[in-house]
C-alpha cells in the first residue's frame, strides 16, 4: 500500500511560510518533511510557467536537474533516505526517475541500483551509468523491472520505488505550491497532466489540500485531468468504468516511456483526485501524441516531450469540446525535456 506523510503545517500566510530568497523547491522547507540542512539538492524546482495561448499556461520541468519533474521526488527521496542512515538507494523506472535517483545518489555519495525495462531508450540508460548506477536490464514493463528489485534486494537496501516510500510525493507537490505563486495567489481553473505512476497528479492534489487547511484558499480546487495513451491507460479505463481502483494493463506499450506504468500502486488515489476535484481522465493515440509534440514544441520554442505532446493533445481535445471553457485559466504541464527521446 502507499505511504503518505502528514504534516503539523503552520498557521501562517504564505509570506510567512514561502521563502522567497530560495530559488528552488526549497524554499517550501517549512511545508516539507526535510530541512535545508539536510538536503540533497542540486537546485530543483521553481520551473517556469510559458503562455502558450490566451489564458493557457506550460509549467516546463524539463528545465529541472537531469531533464524532469523526477528530480523533485527524488531530492526529497533522497534527502530522507540518507537522514534515515540509508547506504544504498534501488528503485525500477521507464527511464527519467532512474536518472534522477542515480545524479542525486552520486550527490549524495551513496551507490544506486536502478532496474529498467530492456527496450528503454538508451539515452536514460547511459544517463544512469553516467552517474556511476549499477544498472538491470529486465525484460518486460516497469512492473517486470519492481519485482527483478523486489527478488534481488539486498537487507541495507532503501527502495525509493513510487509511492512505496512517502517522500517523493512531498517532492512533487511542491509544483502545487509553485502554481499557487505564480498565479498570485490563484490556482487555475484546469491543470492537465500526464499519468504514469501518478505521484504529480497526487502530490498536486495533496498541496492543495494543505493549503486549505492554511487558509490560503478556500475548498475550490483546479480540475484535474490525467493523461495517458491508448497503448497504457489503467487510470483512464478505471475512471471510465467508475471503478475505485485500477487493474493492471495488459501488453503496455507506448513511446512515451514515462507513462508505459501498467500497475500503478497509487492509480486508486488518482482517481479519487480526479473525482473530487470535478476533473476526468483522457487516453491519447501515438500517432496524435507524436503530431502535437512536434506541433507545441514549433509553436512555442519549448523543448517537449512525448508525455508533453500527450498532454497538449488532451487539452485541445477538451478545449473543443467545451468541457474546458475559453474564459478558463488552464495549465498543462510539460514533464520532462525532447533530447532523450531523440
Amino acid at each position: 500500500m502507499p505511504l503518505r506523510v502528514d504534516l503539523h503545517l503552520p498557521s501562517a500566510p504564505p509570506e510567512e511560510v514561502i521563502r522567497s530568497d530560495v530559488a528552488s523547491l526549497w524554499r517550501y522547507e517549512r511545508v516539507l518533511p526535510v530541512g535545508m540542512e539536510h538536503a540533497v539538492t542540486l537546485s530543483e524546482g521553481w520551473t517556469p510557467v510559458f503562455q502558450v495561448e490566451d489564458r493557457v499556461w506550460v509549467k516546463d520541468e524539463a528545465q529541472n536537474p537531469t531533464g524532469s519533474f523526477k528530480a523533485r521526488g527524488m531530492t526529497m527521496a533522497v534527502s530522507a533516505a540518507i537522514a534515515l542512515g540509508a547506504q544504498r538507494l534501488v528503485a525500477p523506472s521507464a527511464g527519467n526517475a532512474a536518472g534522477a535517483l542515480s545524479a542525486y545518489g552520486a550527490r549524495a555519495g551513496v551507490p544506486v541500483v536502478v532496474a529498467m525495462p530492456d527496450d528503454t531508450p538508451h539515452h536514460f540508460i547511459n544517463e544512469c551509468r553516467h552517474y556511476g548506477a549499477e544498472v538491470h536490464l529486465v525484460p518486460g514493463t516497469i512492473a517486470d523491472a519492481g519485482k527483478f528489485l523486489a527478488a534481488n534486494r539486498g537487507p541495507d537496501d532503501f527502495d525509493v520505488s513510487t509511492l512505496k516510500e512517502p517522500y517523493r510525493v512531498e517532492g512533487k507537490k511542491t509544483m502545487g505550491y509553485e502554481l499557487f505563486e505564480q498565479f498570485a495567489g490563484r490556482l487555475p481553473d484546469v491543470v492537465v497532466y500526464p499519468t504514469g505512476g501518478g505521484t504529480g497528479l497526487v502530490g498536486m492534489w495533496k498541496a492543495f489540500d494543505e493549503m486549505e487547511r492554511m487558509g490560503w484558499i478556500d475548498a475550490r480546487r483546479p480540475r484535474l485531468v490525467s493523461v495517458q495513451t491508448a497503448g497504457c491507460a489503467p487510470v483512464v479505463r478505471g475512471y471510465e468504468q467508475g471503478d475505485e481502483m485500477t487493474e493492471p494493463w495488459i501488453n503496455a506499450h507506448t513511446t512515451a516511456w514515462g507513462l508505459r506504468v501498467p500497475s500503478p500502486i497509487g492509480g486508486f488515489i488518482c482517481l479519487r483526485a480526479i473525482r473530487e476535484t470535478g476533473g476526468t481522465a483522457m487516453a491519447i493515440e501515438e500517432e496524435e501524441l507524436h503530431e502535437q509534440t512536434g506541433r507545441l514544441a514549433a509553436a512555442s520554442g519549448i523543448d517537449i516531450c512525448p508525455e508533453g505532446g500527450a498532454v497538449w493533445a488532451a487539452y485541445l481535445r477538451l478545449a473543443e469540446s467545451g468541457w474546458i471553457g475559453s474564459d478558463e485559466t488552464v495549465v498543462v504541464f510539460n514533464t520532462g525535456t525532447g533530447l532523450k527521446y531523440r
